[in-house]
């Protein structure tokens, strides 16, 4: 039976109350409900993953291409989604209070609130400026009823400005504004995310893993993570797979199609999602 947007915002909620859970990022339907038929309690966009599917860059897709985008993901399973909205879609506090609305209307669980620019020569906003995009954000899922998670996102790591310093002082600023969930990308070592879990405690706090680490998931939630995504890890696997057997194809072999999951296996899949 299908869960409403408030049965699945209060169970992402509670996923946050204790203990630490994956958080995987699927980029289409497929990808969605195939990761729901593993049994994770809850799914990520990913703006890297689902931009390299439509053939562009990361952060070069229109809010609308976006939004339309959410609501498929939210109607691909009975799981609640967190949005990768990357910095609002605003140019103002108002832009960015509207674009919140838009996609808590299409039933999203949380959706995360970046602070970097998308400027090379500036890459980060002034605190105040990043403070007060997460008040108009906090503001406006207060106005719908509230439910809906909001993370506040620090990109320093992310965007060649890796000051720890810099970035706990935008995270506890970011929850003092009404962040629910705090995210810095980036961050790899276990002092830097032991001093995150510190710096914004009791908030629950999101650690990206985009690839191999030394980090299990038990790991984690032993240094007081609450949540573990991948961003466009799984996209880039998937990437990976394709690109390895389209340039064996290029190159006249078929090798590259080795232990590709059988077409039968995936028709039952969707067939018994349908």
């Amino acid at each position: 039976m299908s869960r409403t947007a408030a049965e699945k915002r209060a169970a992402f909620r509670a996923l946050h109350s204790s203990g630490c859970f994956a958080l995987p990022n699927p980029w289409d339907a497929g990808s969605a409900r195939y990761l729901a038929s593993l049994g994770f309690k809850a799914i990520a966009t990913t703006s890297s993953g689902f931009a390299w599917s439509t053939g562009r860059a990361d952060n070069h897709i229109e809010r609308d291409i976006i939004l339309g985008h959410l609501r498929e993901m939210v109607d691909a399973t009975d799981l609640p989604v967190n949005a990768d909205f990357e910095n609002g879609f605003g140019a103002d506090l108002a832009a960015v209070a509207e674009s919140v609305e838009l996609a808590i209307a299409t039933g999203v669980a949380g959706l995360s609130i970046e602070d970097s620019t998308g400027d090379s020569s500036a890459p980060l906003f002034p605190m105040d400026v990043a403070v007060a995009r997460l008040e108009a954000a906090r503001s406006a899922i207060d106005r719908s009823g509230g439910d809906t998670m909001l993370i506040g996102r620090a990109e320093n790591f992310f965007v060649g400005v890796p000051d720890l310093d810099d970035t706990l002082a935008r995270l506890k600023a970011y929850a003092a504004a009404g962040a629910d969930c705090l995210y810095a990308p980036g961050i790899q070592t276990r002092e830097q995310i032991e001093a995150v879990v510190a710096a914004v405690a009791p908030r629950p706090v999101n650690v990206l893993i985009g690839g191999t680490s030394a980090f299990t998931l038990h790991d984690l939630s032993a240094l007081g993570v609450r949540r573990v995504s991948v961003g466009g890890g799984l996209a880039r696997a998937a990437w990976s797979g394709f690109m390895r057997a389209a340039q064996a194809l290029a190159d006249g072999r078929f090798d590259g199609f080795e232990g590709a999951a059988p077409g039968a296996q995936l028709n039952a899949l969707f067939l018994g999602d349908a």
